[in-house]
């Protein structure tokens, strides 16, 4: 199923490029971007929420960044994965999304399979207007674990994604299965 994206109805403002004058978006300004964009209740209402897909709308990051509106679900989930090279942040607008994490620096090139060490899984319940800011290659896995309820969700990325590693997970094997690239998902 292909999901719908569409245009945002009433954008956050800040500048959809950088100019080579402009500073890259540090993560911190990336996470008040997302905080303000998760309180905009007119601009979360305006995402359509489809019962069985994900759905989303392209936002204007701050200084050239890649933002997105995302709406979860019941029961939807990201699978693990990584951003690559992008640092980023995210913040629940509505319901509440859970963020399972590694707190290891995983090699970025070179390998298939990686048997990962005790004590590296890291859990977050992320309500309404809570989030967090994460830095290159960071391996995470985002899921709306409701039976019941839509979560929705803000999302920047500095520099604009270049593709996003998919891996699966059993016990304690992480492997990579997957690299996608912008054109697999706009």
């Amino acid at each position: 199923m292909s999901l719908p994206s569409v245009s945002p109805a009433s954008p956050v403002s800040a500048s959809a490029s950088a100019s080579a004058s402009t500073p890259a978006p540090t993560q911190a300004q990336l996470l008040d971007f997302v905080r303000r964009a998760a309180a905009d209740a007119q601009l979360v209402a305006s995402l359509p929420l489809d019962p069985e897909g994900r759905t989303w709308m392209r936002l204007a990051g701050p200084g050239g960044s890649e933002a997105w509106l995302i709406g979860w679900p019941p029961g939807t989930g990201t699978g693990w994965h990584d951003h690559a090279d992008s640092v980023g942040a995210f913040v629940t607008a509505a319901g509440e999304l859970k963020e399972n994490a590694l707190a290891a620096r995983l090699p970025t090139d070179g390998w298939k399979t990686l048997e990962l060490s005790d004590g590296v899984d890291r859990e977050r319940r992320l309500s309404v207007g809570t989030g967090r800011a994460f830095g290159r290659h960071h391996v995470h896995e985002v899921l709306n674990e409701s039976s019941d309820r839509h979560a929705v969700s803000v999302h920047a990325y500095y520099p604009p994604l270049p593709q996003i590693r998919r891996y699966s997970r059993s016990g304690q094997t992480l492997r990579l299965e997957q690299v996608e690239r912008p054109q697999d998902w706009q």
